[in-house]
């Protein structure tokens, strides 16, 4: 399926470049521009693969941010991950020679092409460079095991918590600010990945701008408290927050007087 399109300039990296963008060491003795791989570029709103569809290629992205899904046969959407730059993707068809999920891309993306057939052959004359590459699709299944117990054992707001600092990591990582940054998905789409519904993340974000974790200006979050976030278990009741903020206020209306009062009297 020929869902992309080429980039206008580079075309391709070599293994060294493509080494560097997963994390993992380029021992292999391939010379830099004897294996190229070819970008594909994908416009928001373009599938990657689909369910079912052959499987000959895993995918690493470059830039841009993607979701992963399931559909079952009522159309419902599960959402697997978001994977963004330094991410692999398509290792769910290594099995079955058969995706079993469908990429989306959720911004203009650039993806790097590894041809499986390719991979596989490189990895039987270079040793080195199979064992990284599992040790990438590892990786991936860690990752998705950490969510899976997440699910079982937070709470709601928890789980939001934990999703905001994780994004603000991976931000971190890319070289972006962790503590300012757009949702590229949507509530609803964040609510599928986290088992949650759209009216209970969007009220768990409301919850975090009102005592203060966070600031919420539409999909753009600032993270004031990481920390506090990380280690969140759950929110006291909202009347109980109000109680606690109303407190909050009054407390800080009352310093604020008094220092006013102090400096007055300064003056005198």
């Amino acid at each position: 399926m020929e869902a992309g399109r080429q980039r206008q300039g580079r075309l391709w990296s070599n293994l060294k470049e493509v080494c560097d963008l997963l994390h993992i060491s380029s021992a292999c003795t391939v010379a830099a521009d004897e294996l190229l791989f070819q970008h594909v570029q994908f416009k928001t709103g373009q599938r990657v693969h689909t369910i079912g569809q052959a499987f000959d290629t895993l995918y690493i992205v470059n830039s841009g941010f993607l979701k992963t899904v399931l559909i079952d046969e009522f159309g419902n959407e599960q959402v697997l991950s978001f994977p963004m730059k330094g991410d692999m993707l398509g290792v769910d068809g290594i099995h079955s020679r058969h995706y079993s999920s469908e990429a989306v891309a959720l911004s203009d993306c650039d993806l790097i092409l590894l041809p499986f057939k390719k991979l596989t052959a490189l990895g039987r004359v270079h040793l080195e460079l199979e064992n990284v590459m599992y040790g990438v699709m590892s990786r991936e299944l860690v990752r998705e095991q950490a969510m899976i117990g997440m699910l079982g054992a937070l709470s709601a707001e928890a789980r939001v918590a934990r999703f905001l600092v994780s994004l603000a990591e991976r931000f971190a990582q890319m070289g972006y600010s962790s503590k300012l940054f757009n949702l590229r998905m949507t509530r609803h789409e964040i609510g599928s990945y986290l088992g949650l519904t759209l009216e209970t993340v969007s009220r768990t974000l409301s919850a975090f701008n009102e005592i203060g974790l966070i600031s919420v200006d539409q999909r753009t979050i600032g993270l004031k408290y990481p920390e506090a976030l990380k280690t969140l278990r759950r929110l006291p009741p909202s009347r109980s927050r109000a109680k606690q903020l109303a407190a909050a206020k009054l407390k800080a209306d009352n310093t604020a007087a008094a220092t006013a009062s102090a400096q007055l009297l300064a003056t005198i």
